[in-house]
């Protein structure tokens, strides 16, 4: 056995991991219709007018307002209808004194035009209307770039596109957008005992749960899940291991991290190269271990499998959205309890987030989760005495 030699805040340990992670710059183009979620590498401009032309904003006939000055139901307006103008199709026919085209909502407006009254406000026989309201110059018109102008900035660079960014892009004609790429996350589980979900167990072997709930985090956070095949507690399989990982931009080994004779990532890292830290002075998760390979990000995560969810929650997931360039998560699931600190330390997550326990911001008063002795317990009333009969 190793015991540990000294183990460090957690609030030590996420200001170490924040200072070694830094957001991709490869950025790779992406259809459209995969783009959700995705972070925008470079400023989108409009290259034209959208909508390219000025269209009706309702079904009822274009005309000029001039024509229907004074007109009500009792003293309708009369214009003659010299063409119909539905979606898709531009109009043929200019609109004159005295004349009208009935359109469609979304249909272009024919020159000369420049109001549209609803269908509700009149009466057609044959290409004769009655029009029983006074028109107002622009009324029921779609002005054209009225949603979007050429050359107007759309969605700037280091956007993560939504819904309707998506839409907005495809208004502009873009089948594919170009954005910064998702990091790669080797996901590698360790450990004589652990086998693949499916497989019968024989006596002393336990399924692989971690790589699993990693992936799932990984995979909700902006990262590229890539699960490796468990690794034995040997030296020679666990340095296999770690050389296939490093393929990847972050390596997430779960198990080996604790003081065990068998115990032996540490060792792996240490010889390729370097540990940050060792041991968190929180519960669960004390045997976690962070370090850098190559370049790349190690995480040695607990084997059990709470503790390894816990810390990828309050460890991982921070670095995950600063490699992918998303906005902070500044909240934990409801159900995930932070870790306890073992010594008289703030609340496991940073302080400009909310308390997990109280979902209130956490000032400079420190947070602590309630223990068995602290809890205020709820204090019976005194029974009040029976009154007497008598």
């Amino acid at each position: 056995m190793r015991p540990f030699q000294s183990t460090i805040p957690l609030a030590d340990a996420q200001e170490i991991i924040a200072a070694a992670a830094e957001p991709l710059a490869r950025t790779e183009t992406v259809s459209l219709r995969e783009a959700r979620g995705r972070v925008l590498a470079r400023d989108l401009m409009a290259p034209a007018d959208v909508p390219p032309f000025a269209r009706a904003a309702m079904d009822g006939y274009a005309l000029r307002a001039a024509d229907t000055a004074g007109a009500t139901r009792d003293a309708p307006a009369r214009l003659r209808c010299v063409e119909q103008i539905y979606t898709g199709q531009m109009p043929v026919q200019a609109v004159a004194a005295g004349l009208c085209s009935e359109v469609a909502t979304g249909a272009p407006m024919p020159e000369g035009a420049d109001a549209v009254v609803m269908v509700e406000e009149t009466f057609a026989d044959g290409d004769a209307v009655r029009v029983f309201m006074a028109a107002t110059a622009g009324q029921n018109i779609g002005r054209q770039g009225q949603d979007i102008r050429q050359g107007q900035l759309v969605v700037p660079e280091g956007s993560v596109l939504t819904a309707s960014r998506v839409g907005a892009i495809a208004a502009l004609g873009h089948t594919g957008v170009e954005v910064y790429a998702r990091p790669r996350v080797a996901i590698l589980s360790t450990g004589n005992e652990v086998v693949e979900p499916g497989t019968p167990l024989a006596p002393g072997q336990i399924y692989d749960i971690n790589s699993y709930t990693i992936a799932a985090v990984v995979a909700e956070h902006g990262g590229v899940p890539v699960t490796y095949r468990t690794a034995v507690d040997t030296i020679e399989d666990l340095s296999r291991a770690v050389d296939e990982c490093l393929a990847d931009d972050v390596l997430v080994f779960s198990g080996g991290s604790s003081v065990g004779t068998r115990d032996l990532m540490l060792d792996v890292v240490r010889a390729k190269g370097e540990v940050l830290f060792h041991g968190i002075a929180v519960k669960p998760g004390k045997p976690t271990a962070f370090g850098r390979i190559a370049g790349k990000l190690a995480f040695g995560m607990p084997g059990y499998p709470t503790s390894c969810l816990t810390n990828a929650y309050v460890l991982l997931v921070p670095v995950l959205r600063r490699l992918a360039r998303l906005p902070a998560c500044h909240s934990a699931p409801a159900w995930c309890p932070p870790p306890t600190a073992t010594s008289s330390t703030p609340c496991a997550w940073k302080t400009a987030a909310p308390c997990p326990r109280s979902r209130r911001p956490v000032t400079s008063r420190a947070c602590r989760r309630p223990t068995a002795t602290s809890r205020s317990m709820p204090t019976r009333r005194p029974s009040r005495p029976a009154r007497s009969s008598t």
